[in-house]
């Protein structure tokens, strides 16, 4: 069968594809910041509360994620994304009749993250990581700059609920789910090289369904490592890596992201100064996603190194910021946790997918998610928490700075650069 030949190869498509997705998918729960103001100004519960909607979100997420990784590893991933983004495009429509706390846990803590499961980084890491054997790093890095843009996505939501409130915009991003992700998943979306007839960039070696072998050259090579989700969870050095970005997404990143709007206006700045340091953030993290190729340069444990040192910065300048009179304490922050927290997240991927790439990623991969979710039930509640008991958010930030050092140390005794030395058994 003779199939098209693009100019360009076809991997990068995918990414572009991961761009867009990631983009509106995690939209959805990056606005959450931008839309945590108006809620509370128009029910008036508590912070905390308020806030579990977010940790509730990101709990089900992680858990969702390795059934998501599960079915593109034994079902059509084609078939799967389509049914996320109308899952989640449905039920963030929904939010905007949300009258009762309770509605916002089903729906946007309960709901939302499975669309988002279905429909974003579970179903399309694994793909990237398909596609791509070299620059693997480069490939997940701009991949994942839709996360980084989503962010920057909120100043959009931010200036549709200026013109509409808070209620259509949330009607206003479901739609655009279904008008832009359902064409493009079913139209350019391809799981595997293969089902292109394509190799992935970097190898010379055609992997089968069915984790055959292929003659390449003078040896016969198998098309897939030997893992399964049993196996790679008999080793410490997956629920290492699960731990590591279990600290420094779930229970620190998303702490500080969920409450820094409410933080800015606190100190006496404007909802759009506030929701611009949010978009810079985003800016600086989609240039952090970028630079996740230096991973495949200088090793994925220093620049996980690089990553935690820049987010522990962006955190000590919080510290600092009392009034309105240094701006500049939060454009700091802005830069440094957007960039670090963008190196993170592609360096993570790389090191599982060094360790443990195999037929079954995508679960493996997702399992990794659900310890985001976990830290999450810990980091978004926690920093509303310790406002209503304390009346500052500075405890919060404390813990945050120790919660990246955890990363840290994890990742460095995972130990990605050590892949080799794993065992791979014939049997699955």
């Amino acid at each position: 069968m003779l199939v098209k030949r693009f100019p360009l190869f076809y991997g990068w498509i995918i990414v572009g594809i991961g761009i867009i997705g990631m983009t509106l998918t995690y939209g959805t729960r990056h606005s959450f910041s931008v839309f945590f103001p108006a809620i509370l100004n128009e029910f008036g519960w508590s912070r905390g509360s308020t806030a579990l909607m977010l940790s509730l979100n990101i709990l089900i997420y992680g858990f969702t994620a390795p059934f998501a990784g599960f079915l593109v590893d034994r079902w059509k991933p084609r078939k799967v994304l389509p049914i996320g983004v109308m899952i989640l495009s449905f039920t963030t429509a929904f939010c905007a009749f949300a009258t009762e706390l309770w509605h916002f846990y089903i729906f946007f803590g309960f709901l939302v993250p499975i669309g988002i499961a279905l429909s974003g980084w579970p179903v399309l890491a694994p793909t990237i990581a398909n596609w791509f054997t070299k620059k693997r790093g480069l490939a997940l890095g701009i991949g994942g700059m839709g996360a980084g843009i989503s962010y920057v996505y909120g100043l959009f939501v931010e200036f549709v609920i200026s013109r509409v409130g808070w209620h259509y915009a949330y009607i206003v991003i479901g739609a655009l789910l279904l008008v832009v992700l359902i064409p493009l998943y079913l139209l350019l979306y391809h799981y595997r090289p293969q089902d292109r007839g394509l190799q992935p960039y970097g190898s010379d070696v055609i992997a089968t369904d069915k984790g055959g072998s292929i003659e390449s050259s003078d040896r016969l090579v198998p098309a897939f490592p030997i893992w399964t989700l049993r196996r790679a969870a008999k080793t410490y050095q997956l629920w290492l890596l699960v731990a590591s970005h279990s600290f420094h997404w779930g229970m620190a990143a998303y702490l500080v992201l969920a409450h820094q709007v409410r933080f800015a206006i606190d100190v006496g700045y404007s909802s759009l100064f506030a929701a611009s340091v949010f978009a810079m953030f985003g800016v600086f993290m989609t240039v952090g996603l970028l630079l996740g190729f230096i991973s495949d340069w200088i090793g994925r444990e220093w620049t996980a190194t690089i990553a935690n040192l820049l987010t522990i910065g962006a955190i000590i300048a919080l510290l600092f910021v009392n009034d309105t009179s240094q701006p500049w304490l939060l454009y700091i922050y802005a830069v440094c946790l957007g960039l670090g927290s963008g190196i993170f997240s592609p360096t993570i991927t790389a090191g599982e997918a060094d360790l443990f790439h195999g037929k079954s990623f995508g679960a493996i991969a997702g399992l990794s998610l659900a310890g985001v979710g976990v830290g999450a039930v810990m980091g978004p509640w926690l920093g509303g928490w310790i406002y209503d008991v304390t009346g500052s958010y500075l405890p919060a930030f404390f813990f945050c700075i120790a919660c990246f050092i955890l990363s840290l140390v994890t990742f460095w005794v995972a130990a990605p650069r050590n892949a080799s030395r794993l065992p791979r058994l014939k049997n699955t």
